[in-house]
């Protein structure tokens, strides 16, 4: 925390560039001091000034300059000379030391108290550059890895306990009260909001023989999370504390484990899906984050066009039948199916979904969760459902044979039903619902369409360029795949790499689809339990746009890359 002296050269600075008046720069300070944050981190916490701002302020009201940390390496000898607790509870980034002379970025000057304690603690100099507080946060996450400081206290307070009980023999007393620990406490809720912070959907607690890894799944791609080293001498802490969170068994790690839990991050509440599995050095967990209350999308931010969009609407608005949305778990189906829900959820209607699990609670809709426990599945459900009256349903997902004829002869007594299937295309799912053991008469008579999709990375707008090293063949591909565009018309772009997108060039993940909607020639096709490669053929024909077709689309307008396409659909002859 800096000094009044300081907070009253930074205010009498930005009074004096006019970013603030004189009762406005007292009511900040007396505010920052009241929530116990520096005058800079109020201002713009609250809204009142720009980072930026305040950062140009400061450097023409001092003689010092700034320094871009993003545009730095920063040498390792200088963050091994420097200790992360110091570093961080002085709020700076060390770059660079030259014989004696330590210089540091900070987002304001250092006050003499803090330059006294470099002197007498590191044996050097300070010499004090500014950057934005966001940057210095940043640099020292990159460079010391997020959450160093805590797992420095930790290791500094007891080394020894920790360090002995990182085997795999420790005490269940000991596990139990260092889940209770404030700090390891601390140190679960720093890996979740670094989770929450860079957009993952998933945490990764993987253990191997002298190490543990976490990842992070960030649009559908799991990256390293930048933990030290030593996290590995709190694996069991860890794992005792979420499982404490999550309500379930910290003495048993010989059968695999799930449990939930709610947390509350950033003003939202964030549902924990945690499941565990015993392996060869240790549990293995995987920690679902799902947003208990989510913007429910429209059909268009999900990655319909505007043809896909308004047939789409015309089989969710019909008075009976069953869509099958299809695809690998992981592709989004759930969330199209939601967005179904959306579109035609008014008073007027009841509708009831069965889901395992619930994944987003929407209000005016009764949402039911299968539970294996007490035998309750979703056939179970369904029978169950029909004596309440629904004029819709939604079942997560098709799983055997007596759930599919359950929902396929719902749909024949008048019953609009929405569910999902694992198939590779839309074609497939006809001849998976034969596999099953449906008649061919039957989905031929109750199913409206087949919907298939797959996600694909968003190219990050922050660093969109175009790719000048993309191949030939596949503009050419993408040319015939359009058919009303020259190859060399054909603008591919990709994403350079910045900080916004963690230098992957991709930011978030739109819906790639094609519907196969069945009209009265398919349906005379399916009765005579034709391959779906048939099925396919004639669907094409018959205007069917493929799931190649629309990624190419959306490469023609720049909203991914040919790879992304590439990896999640089949080539077509």
């Amino acid at each position: 925390m800096l000094k009044p002296a300081v907070n009253k050269t930074v205010g009498e600075i930005l009074v004096k560039r006019a970013l603030l008046d004189e009762d406005g720069m007292k009511q900040a300070c007396a505010q920052a001091r009241h929530e116990n944050l520096r005058l800079t981190d109020y201002l713009v916490r609250a809204g009142i000034l720009k980072a930026r701002d305040i950062l140009d302020a400061l450097c023409a009201g001092i003689p010092c300059d700034a320094v871009d940390l993003k545009a730095l390496a920063i040498d390792k000898s200088v963050i091994e000379r420097v200790p992360v607790k110091f570093a961080s509870y002085y709020r700076f980034m060390p770059l660079a030391i030259e014989g004696q002379k330590l210089t540091l970025a900070a987002s304001e000057p250092l006050d003499i108290h803090t330059q006294d304690d470099i002197r007498a603690h590191l044996g050097l100099e300070p010499k004090c550059v500014l950057a934005s507080a966001w940057d210095v946060e940043e640099a020292l996450k990159k460079y010391y890895g997020f959450a160093s400081d805590t797992i420095d206290r930790i290791l500094t307070r007891d080394p020894k306990r920790f360090r002995e009980q990182s085997g795999d023999h420790a005490a269940i007393e000991d596990i139990e009260r260092q889940s209770e620990d404030p700090t390891v406490t601390k140190l679960v809720n720093e890996i979740i909001l670094e989770a929450y912070q860079k957009r993952a959907t998933d945490i990764h607690i993987e253990p191997y023989r002298n190490r543990v890894r976490f990842r992070y799944r960030i649009d559908g791609v799991l990256i390293d999370a930048n933990l030290p080293p030593e996290a590995r001498h709190f694996l069991a802490a860890i794992l005792s504390r979420i499982k404490i969170m999550a309500e379930l068994s910290i003495t048993e790690k010989r059968k695999p484990l799930d449990g939930s839990a709610v947390v509350r991050v950033g003003g939202q509440a964030l549902d924990l899906r945690v499941s565990t599995i015993p392996a060869l050095h240790g549990e293995s967990m995987v920690i679902r984050l799902l947003p208990t209350t989510s913007e429910l999308l429209n059909l268009e931010k999900l990655g319909f066009n505007a043809d896909n969009a308004r047939r789409f609407r015309d089989l969710v608005r019909r008075p009976h039948g069953v869509v099958f949305v299809t695809g690998p778990t992981g592709s989004g189906k759930t969330t199209t199916l939601y967005a179904c829900l959306n579109e035609i959820n008014d008073p007027s209607r009841k509708i009831i979904t069965i889901e395992d699990p619930v994944e987003y609670e929407m209000d005016g809709i009764t949402q039911i969760q299968v539970n294996a426990d007490v035998n309750f599945s979703f056939a179970d459900g369904l029978r169950s459902v029909l004596r309440h009256d629904p004029d819709i349903l939604m079942v997560g997902e098709v799983r055997d044979t007596e759930t599919a004829n359950i929902a396929i002869r719902t749909a024949l007594t008048g019953h609009l039903v929405f569910s999902s299937l694992h198939t590779n295309d839309a074609a497939s799912a006809v001849t998976r619902l034969v596999d099953m053991g449906v008649e061919p008469y039957l989905v031929a008579s109750s199913v409206q369409a087949f919907v298939a999709q797959r996600l694909v990375r968003v190219i990050c707008p922050h660093c969109r360029e175009e790719d000048a090293s993309s191949l030939t063949d596949i503009r050419q591909e993408i040319a015939r795949s359009l058919g009303d565009v020259e190859a060399s018309r054909v603008v591919i772009f990709r994403g350079r790499g910045c900080d916004a997108c963690n230098n992957t060039g991709y930011y978030g993940r739109t819906a790639i689809y094609e519907i196969l909607e069945l009209d009265e020639q398919i349906r005379a096709v399916i009765l005579d339990k034709p391959r779906a490669e048939e099925i396919r053929r004639i669907a094409i024909e018959r205007g069917m746009r493929t799931l190649r077709q629309d990624g190419w689309k959306n490469v023609a307008n720049g909203v991914t890359t040919p790879a992304e396409v590439m990896n999640v659909t089949m080539k077509e002859d």
